[in-house]
């Protein structure tokens, strides 16, 4: 077993799951027991310069072995799991040589992972996968590319013949809620440039991602005896149906690809009295964003019209695209793609349609492009990695590292 898999299998056992509502960093004790693992891992290996802070930030530096003026690059990835499904006991499975059949993942409660459903497993005819038991997620999302950064380090000390500058690695938490940048120190990282190991499929490589916000619609009603409520009564469930139906049904996630940008309600909270809409925006193209801010300030002006003083918006801006901070220093796009052709991979440089802590990062200083980790179907039990595909990863890191140049 290679040292990426044995890494990968350990750190899936941490329950890491993050949770939005806590409202502390780290959001969940699980976190940071992982990072004082990895802590000791990285002191075992003899790495520089490492430190973990109170807020679950761990970095550390693979000193620099030649005497060239290089410059320093990082490498990223986060420590939580996705608060969408538990990463509590998670039980990994091997599966060998895959041969293109459903694989049936918990046979008592008839869980299969189906190529029907499921199209890009065929892409990994002969390989072997390494899935869930089918009742949680596995955790690649991001315990993929942390395995890949260190096994990438391991690499490095055991082959002093690979002269490089000096490298720095950091884990972070809190990113699947949208809070793994909002503490990172930029500053104390000290690099020119770095990448989060946070992408997909074998090859995908990111510099451009959505601008995203939330939006928070809360619809007051009034609530009487339903035998005396003619004329009365205001039903704010009834008022946030109409206000629902309003947005453009085609611009929803399941309607969308590409660079097309949405509106995503994905809570709601309701009785008579109060309604509470949640909704997430997003869009590639800046103005098209702040578009679709007004929209929704232009819907609940219009439900007031009808039902005066009833509804009211709060947003939130989350984060913005990484395209315009990347742009300046497009050397380092072509660092990756190079990377990856040396390790027999073809690049595929597409938009993300989503977020990355590389986007905070860029916007605080840190240009931070995002590399494939290998994973499929993130965040659900059909969740599964190759292992081909973290050892690609890997090679590409050892190939990053060796090729910057100042």
């Amino acid at each position: 077993m290679s040292p990426v898999v044995e890494k990968f299998l350990k750190y899936v056992t941490f329950d890491t799951q993050s949770d939005e509502l806590t409202n502390m960093t780290p959001s969940t004790p699980g976190q940071m027991t992982f990072a004082k693992y990895l802590k000791e891992e990285l002191e075992k290996l003899g790495l520089e310069e490492i430190s973990l802070d109170d807020y679950g930030y761990l970095m550390a530096t693979l000193p620099a072995n030649c005497d060239e003026e290089l410059p320093t690059v990082g490498f990223i990835a986060h420590l939580d799991t996705s608060p969408d499904m538990s990463g509590k006991n998670v039980k990994p499975r091997i599966v060998e040589n895959y041969d293109g059949k459903p694989i049936i993942l918990n046979q008592s409660q008839n869980i299969v992972l189906d190529p029907e459903q499921f199209p890009e497993l065929l892409n990994y005819l002969g390989e072997d996968l390494i899935v869930t038991d089918g009742t949680t997620l596995l955790g690649a999302d991001d315990k993929a590319g942390i395995a890949e950064i260190i096994a990438a380090v391991e690499y490095l000390i055991s082959h002093p013949e690979i002269k490089h500058g000096k490298v720095r690695i950091g884990f972070n938490p809190d990113e699947e809620i949208g809070m793994g940048a909002h503490k990172f120190d930029v500053e104390k990282f000290g690099c020119d440039f770095a990448y989060t190991m946070d992408g997909g499929a074998v090859g995908e490589l990111e510099f451009e991602n959505f601008n995203a916000a939330s939006a928070k619609v809360t619809i007051k009603g009034r609530n009487v005896h339903p035998g005396y409520a003619k004329h009365k009564m205001i039903n704010s469930m009834r008022v946030a149906t109409q206000f629902i139906v309003m947005l453009p049904r085609w611009e929803t996630p399941e309607h969308t690809e590409g660079y097309e940008g949405f509106y995503h309600l994905v809570g709601i909270q309701g009785t008579v009295e109060e309604t509470v809409l949640s909704y997430i925006i997003r869009d590639h193209d800046r103005a098209r964003f702040e578009s679709r801010k007004r929209e929704i300030e232009h819907l609940v002006n219009k439900t007031n019209s009808e039902y005066p003083g009833c509804a009211s918006v709060e947003f939130k801006d989350q984060y913005y695209n990484m395209r315009e901070k990347i742009e300046p220093v497009m050397h380092i796009i072509e660092i990756a793609e190079k990377a990856m052709r040396e390790a027999g991979i073809d690049p595929h440089v597409q938009p993300i349609r989503g977020g990355t802590d590389g986007a905070q990062l860029s916007f605080k200083g840190l240009p931070c492009p995002n590399i494939f980790a290998g994973g499929e179907n993130f965040h659900g039990r059909f969740e599964y990695v190759p292992i081909s595909s973290m050892e690609k990863a890997q090679k590409v890191i050892v190939n990053i590292i060796k090729d910057c140049k100042a």
